[in-house]
């Protein structure tokens, strides 16, 4: 037996106390890391996850060097601040009683005070849903399709990239209006959804989403007048990305190639007539002389039977006001999908055959590029890609026109 002098039991006493110290900040480090690797990603700063974010804020740069001019489209518009940018939807429906808007903050600066009603959404976002596949060709165009998680029907998806990402499951069906789920999306945790909107609200999908805290914006292309105006919403998307230089010089590629074809077709010396649309269900919806439809025709030199009629919007007729005035007309275009023949055409109804265009063999169709799943590409691609439509239409009017042309979006029916 012996005894520990005063000394040594300091010693000691240090060199166990320094074990328990050392041994609870080993436990508190610990702690810590479990705690941030069971942390869900949606609680993470995404300043530390996201490289554009901005690490020192400087409030007299201009965080946005790069900036679109809208010049054909009149559905919605853009304000640039130093550090966000405020677009303004003016009418995102028919009738539509309000507007839309749309704050988008560079990451890692602050946003502005006066926000009001509108939503405030980080950029550049790096995930994305379309509810829409007329916006697919956006996302492919300006390279950023790796940033597209989900999409309300997989299966009628035309656009390339995309189809490669669902076959791959990178991609997943999340519904669409009425149907839309939620609770999935909600999984996902997109920084953004594109969708567009009817004023129906039992069957727009945007009220669940933002009820839901979900980041919501409203493309209204389908409100354009003209088809250039269709295809300038790319710069729309281009402005959650940040991409608007890209934007600028792929739609201003497709506008040069537009107006330089239509100018083609305007020094031709006669004009076919030309009527569109089909009976459904005892009412011919046949659009309006200020309609995209319209416009199209009017490009590629043809007579459009309804250009006087200064609406935008479908007029619902009858069959017989169609047939009083389009019976003699030169060609008929853009009818049911379900008919693949001149014979399912009469088939439907035998008084097709009394039009001249059904007797001489001119009836064409927008379905040639029509997927297993019912995807017609020409309202996915065909609204991007205005001057190939355009191309299209002059080689059905004016052969001789456009001589090596071949039809990409529309067929003769036989």
């Amino acid at each position: 037996m012996f005894t520990i002098k005063g000394s040594q039991s300091k010693v000691i006493y240090k060199l166990q106390h320094s074990k328990i110290i050392n041994l609870i900040i080993n436990i508190f480090i610990i702690s810590i890391l479990i705690i941030a690797c069971q942390s869900p990603k949606i609680n993470q700063d995404k300043s530390a996850i996201n490289p554009a974010c901005i690490q020192q804020y400087d409030a007299n740069r201009d965080y946005f060097p790069d900036k679109i001019s809208i010049n054909r489209a009149k559905g919605f518009g853009v304000e640039y601040h130093k550090n966000y940018k405020v677009i303004t939807i003016n009418n995102p429906w028919k009738d539509a009683k309000t507007g839309f808007k749309y704050i988008l903050v560079q990451c890692g600066t602050p946003a502005p005070k006066d926000i009001q009603n509108a939503q405030v959404i980080t950029v550049p976002v790096h995930s994305v849903i379309s509810l829409s596949t007329t916006h697919l060709p956006h996302l492919a165009k300006l390279g950023i399709v790796d940033k597209l998680i989900g999409v309300s029907d997989t299966k009628i998806v035309n656009t390339s990239k995309v189809v490669e990402k669902i076959k791959d499951g990178k991609v997943i069906n999340v519904g669409s209006n009425s149907s839309i789920n939620v609770e999935k999306i909600l999984e996902l945790n997109p920084d953004l959804i594109t969708t567009y909107g009817t004023g129906n609200a039992e069957s727009d999908s945007y009220p669940k989403l933002l009820e839901a805290g979900l980041k919501v914006a409203i493309n209204a292309e389908y409100m354009e007048d003209s088809p250039l105006g269709r295809s300038e919403w790319l710069k729309f998307t281009a402005l959650f990305f940040n991409k608007e230089k890209e934007a600028e010089q792929i739609f201003g590629e497709v506008a040069k190639k537009y107006d330089a074809i239509a100018i083609k077709a305007k020094a031709v010396k006669s004009r076919p007539s030309v009527f569109v649309g089909f009976n459904f269900k005892g009412t011919w919806y046949m659009p309006g002389g200020n309609s995209y439809a319209a416009k199209y025709l009017e490009d590629a030199g043809a007579n459009y039977l309804w250009s006087n009629d200064k609406y935008k919007g479908s007029l619902p007729l009858s069959f017989e006001a169609i047939i009083e005035r389009a019976t003699n007309a030169d060609f008929w275009l853009n009818f049911s999908q379900k008919w693949k023949s001149k014979k399912d055409v009469l088939t439907e109804d035998s008084r097709y055959g009394d039009f001249k265009a059904v007797k001489n063999g001119n009836i064409y169709n927008n379905n040639l590029r029509l997927n297993k799943g019912g995807g017609n590409d020409y309202w996915e691609g065909g609204i991007s890609n205005p001057d190939v439509v355009l191309s299209d239409l002059i080689k059905i009017f004016h052969p001789e026109v456009l001589p090596q042309h071949e039809l990409v979006f529309y067929r003769r029916v036989e």
